[in-house]
C-alpha cells in the first residue's frame, strides 16, 4: 500500500442493503443522493448509508490505534489523544450499531486494508517517530472526512442518520484539535496529504463485508468516557431493538 507520509511521516434486499462499493467513495449509483429507501425515520440515501459505513470503519482502526497511543506514547498530549480516540470512537460505535439494523445497513466488522496499514505502520514505530506520525496520519484522517460530516449534516432527510453526523461532528473536531495541541503536526504536509491524497484500489479503500454468523464487534466504552452518547430512543420514541 505505502504509507502516506513519506520517511516515516505515511449496495435494497430483502436481507438488507448492498454493501457499499467505496465507503461513499464510490457507489452503485453517480449520485449519493438516490434514495435507496425510505424509512419511518425519513428516506435513506447512498451518501447517507455509506456514512453510516464509513464511522463504524473509522472507529474498527482509530479505537485500537488509541489503545496502542496509550501504551507506546511518550508525551502527555499524545496520551490524552489516544483516550480522546477510545472515548470518541467507542461512542460513535454504540450509536452505529444501534442504528444500522434499524435503518437496513450492514456494517463491517474490520476496517479497510489501507486504515489497517496506518495501523501496521504505527505498530512499528515507537519513541518520537510514533508521536509525529501518530499525530500527523490521525490530523489528515479526520480533516478528510470533516468535510463528508458536514454534507451528511445539512443534506440528510433521515433523523437517524442527522444524530450522528451531530455526534461525529463533534467526535471529529474534538479529534482534530488534540492532535493539533500535541504540537507534532506538520500542517503544510498534512493538509497536502488529505487534499491530494494518491488515487488507490478499490481493493485498499473497502473494508470487507462482515462474515456471516461473524460475531459483531463491540468498542467498548471506558467506564470514563469523555464523549457524550446519543440517546436512541429520544429519537425513535420507542425501545431500540439493536444490540448493545
Amino acid at each position: 500500500m505505502g504509507t502516506l507520509f513519506v520517511g516515516g511521516a505515511l449496495t435494497l434486499t430483502l436481507g438488507a442493503l448492498a454493501y457499499p462499493s467505496m465507503l461513499g467513495l464510490d457507489t452503485v449509483s453517480t449520485s449519493t443522493d438516490r434514495i435507496i429507501t425510505n424509512t419511518q425515520w425519513g428516506p435513506l440515501t447512498e451518501g447517507d448509508r455509506d456514512f453510516v459505513v464509513k464511522v463504524r470503519a473509522a472507529g474498527l482502526w482509530e479505537y485500537p490505534l488509541g489503545q496502542i497511543g496509550l501504551q507506546k506514547g511518550t508525551s502527555k498530549a499524545v496520551l490524552t489523544a489516544s483516550q480522546h480516540l477510545i472515548d470518541g470512537h467507542a461512542l460513535l460505535d454504540d450509536t452505529c450499531r444501534k442504528i444500522a439494523p434499524m435503518l437496513n445497513i450492514t456494517i463491517p466488522n474490520v476496517a479497510s486494508p489501507q486504515q489497517e496499514g496506518f495501523v501496521t505502520q504505527l505498530k512499528g514505530e515507537t519513541g518520537a517517530q510514533f508521536d509525529t506520525d501518530f499525530a500527523n496520519i490521525l490530523r489528515m484522517t479526520h480533516g478528510s472526512i470533516f468535510n463528508t460530516v458536514a454534507k451528511i449534516r445539512s443534506t440528510t432527510k433521515n433523523s437517524l442518520v442527522r444524530a450522528l453526523a451531530d455526534q461525529a461532528n463533534d467526535t471529529v473536531l474534538d479529534h482534530i484539535t488534540v492532535m493539533e495541541k500535541t504540537g507534532l503536526v506538520d500542517f503544510n504536509s498534512t493538509i497536502f496529504q488529505q487534499t491530494t491524497a494518491p488515487k488507490l484500489p478499490k481493493s485498499d479503500l473497502t473494508p470487507p463485508a462482515p462474515v456471516p454468523g461473524q460475531p459483531q464487534v463491540v468498542l467498548t466504552p471506558p467506564p470514563n468516557a469523555t464523549s457524550t452518547p446519543v440517546d436512541v430512543n429520544a429519537i425513535t420514541g420507542e425501545n431500540s431493538q439493536a444490540p448493545k
